[in-house]
């Protein structure tokens, strides 16, 4: 039968999130990451993390850790924008206005 950690593992390489990428949000190295898949007795907190990570839902491929009914919180799965990502943004959309501008500035002199 398969155990927590190769369930996890499974997830993980489906999801294509790079293994270095999970272990550096959650504060571990990648040989941790290793050892984690190895490990039968992965803790629900872990696994939940993980989850929220790679936006995936272990509730299906783990029922028995998850009552019937007990789901996770709206705001487990739910992302805060950062103020650097409303920085690129911003900038993207002035980079844009810019371009278009000369766009059109180049179309008046053809």
């Amino acid at each position: 039968m398969i155990h927590r950690g190769e369930i996890v593992e499974q997830a993980v390489r489906k999801s294509g999130v790079p293994i270095a990428t999970i272990a550096k949000r959650l504060g571990k190295s990648r040989r941790w990451m290793y050892l984690m898949f190895d490990n039968p007795d992965v803790p629900i907190e872990m696994i939940a993390r993980i989850g929220q990570i790679i936006y995936y839902d272990f509730h299906e491929d783990l029922p028995a850790l998850f009552p019937k009914g007990q789901i996770f919180s709206e705001s487990a799965f739910t992302y805060k924008t950062s103020e650097s990502s409303e920085y690129w943004k911003n900038k993207y959309f002035s980079l844009l206005e810019e371009h278009n501008a000369l766009l059109k500035k180049l179309a008046k002199q053809i």
